[in-house]
């Protein structure tokens, strides 16, 4: 009986040891599809769960047209490509890209099949030299803009009793809250047996972004990409334990700020094609999620406040970048070709006229 009781023990003990971690989608590209406000020629450009609406930061010059098309969103072709200064040049910045691409309906992986990943074309130099981007959403990913739904032009309404409490890029949309010690990042990606380094880029909720190796893309076909924490400590017995106050300790997160292609100067250079499925993060909780007798943030209002405080920070942020990006893409020429000055509005030209009148 005694060893029966010893050994249960022992058992209980070993399975609480191993339960810190949790897995979590931080980002998932096959949610992005655009679906809603659609374009003049009734395409769909925006992406509804994302959506965003900078013309809170426009100033008054600004005509109500003008600012019903101030939105963006996380959709694909939103994102973009940043390279570094020794691959920068017009016609790489000009050319690299980031689309939705469709993936066959008849491939064997059922979670990809028929539906649209992220699609990258980068154009690094040909000549020998290190160089990088960075693919990156169009905007920050705001840890505490809060959840709700969006109409079919994009505007935002109010959120309901169940989304309440809840926050707009969670689920698999950039954000995850409560995270403690990170113990694995992985990448599904399908690849073209590029030599390239890829590294994907993290933000915590101290403002800090770190960049982990995921390895090369020098595969063909779908792959998963693993990073493992090499500190990670998965015996409790042996790890630094801290305690920290309950309240009003502000929610650890993490969100997702971009990946990160390296090319190595004694690769090869020109194009670039990768395609991105989604990332996912195991971690440890940073804080259990118990019911408390007293409702401390009902009671004093702290966290509540810093939250709003950072949110308006992150919106005004935000919203400055977008309306001076609209403001130059208004000022960019539009025509292709020179009209000819020897040609009438109609596109006749003068001695065509003449000609007509004899």
């Amino acid at each position: 009986m005694k060893r029966t009781l010893v050994f249960t023990v022992a058992v209980m003990f070993l399975a609480g040891s191993f339960a810190f971690a949790k897995q979590d989608v931080l980002i998932d590209f096959t949610q992005l599809d655009a679906d809603i406000c659609a374009d003049e020629n009734g395409n769909p450009t925006q992406n509804s769960r994302t959506v965003q609406d900078y013309s809170v930061s426009a100033g008054a010059s600004f005509t109500s047209e003008q600012k019903s098309l101030m939105k963006t969103s996380l959709a694909l072709p939103e994102w973009e490509v940043i390279l570094n200064s020794s691959a920068r040049n017009p016609i790489s910045v000009g050319t690299s890209k980031v689309v939705a691409a469709p993936v066959s309906p008849d491939s064997e992986f059922s979670q990809v099949a028929g539906k649209n990943v992220m699609g990258v074309y980068v154009l690094f130099p040909t000549w020998n030299s290190n160089a990088n981007c960075k693919i990156v959403p169009p905007y920050e990913i705001q840890a505490f803009e809060p959840l709700s739904d969006a109409d079919e032009e994009g505007q935002r309404q109010e959120p309901t009793d169940e989304q309440k409490g809840k926050y707009l890029y969670e689920d698999g949309y950039g954000l995850i809250r409560n995270v403690g010690v990170i113990k694995s990042i992985a990448v599904t990606a399908f690849g073209d047996n590029f030599p390239h380094q890829l590294y994907v880029l993290l933000k915590d909720n101290d403002n800090v972004e770190r960049r982990y190796l995921m390895g090369d893309l020098k595969f063909d076909g779908w792959k998963t990409l693993i990073w493992n924490n090499p500190d990670y400590i998965s015996d409790v017995r042996t790890r630094e334990i801290r305690v920290d106050p309950i309240y009003p300790r502000g929610m650890p997160f993490i969100k997702f700020c971009g990946f990160q292609i390296t090319r190595d100067a004694s690769h090869i250079g020109s194009d670039f094609v990768g395609y991105f499925k989604d990332v996912k993060v195991i971690y440890d909780l940073a804080v259990l999620s118990t019911e408390r007798d007293i409702a401390e943030e009902d009671l004093w209002g702290i966290v509540t406040k810093r939250e709003r405080d950072r949110q308006n920070f992150e919106m005004s942020k935000f919203g400055n970048k977008q309306v001076i990006r609209y403001i130059e893409n208004k000022k960019m020429a539009t025509e292709e070709t020179f009209t000819s000055s020897l040609e009438d509005d109609d596109g006749s030209s003068d001695s065509q006229s003449a000609a007509a009148e004899k």
